[in-house]
């Protein structure tokens, strides 16, 4: 079976709460939002995002523009002012969530 990334089934947004990053992944269809709530869970993104040792993931739905938003506490090295990461805000990270590869007959494509 052929991979793709997500971003052929979802766009995204991400951000930083302080310490805390917020990614989100939105969909471009109903079916893409079901595939979403079904498959892109907080373990998975938690695993995905595993190297910047975030503490815990929480996922919340928003259905009304079919997305997900995931918080990603302790994920920013102390945030904007403290990090010394290269992107101390998470402004990068859900393009990083978009290349997350998924089955292309995930029915969602």
């Amino acid at each position: 079976m052929a991979k793709v990334p997500l971003s052929r089934i979802a766009h995204g947004r991400s951000g930083d709460k302080g310490n805390h990053a917020n990614v989100a992944a939105i969909a471009y269809t109903d079916a893409g939002f079901a595939w979403l709530k079904a498959h892109l869970t907080a373990e998975v993104v938690a695993a995905y995002f595993a190297p910047l040792g975030a503490t815990r993931v929480e996922r919340f739905e928003a259905a009304n523009v079919r997305g997900l938003n995931f918080v990603l506490y302790d994920a920013l090295a102390g945030g904007a002012s403290r990090s010394l990461r290269t992107d101390t805000q998470g402004k990068t990270l859900a393009l990083a969530l978009l290349q997350l590869e998924i089955d292309e007959a995930s029915g969602a494509t």
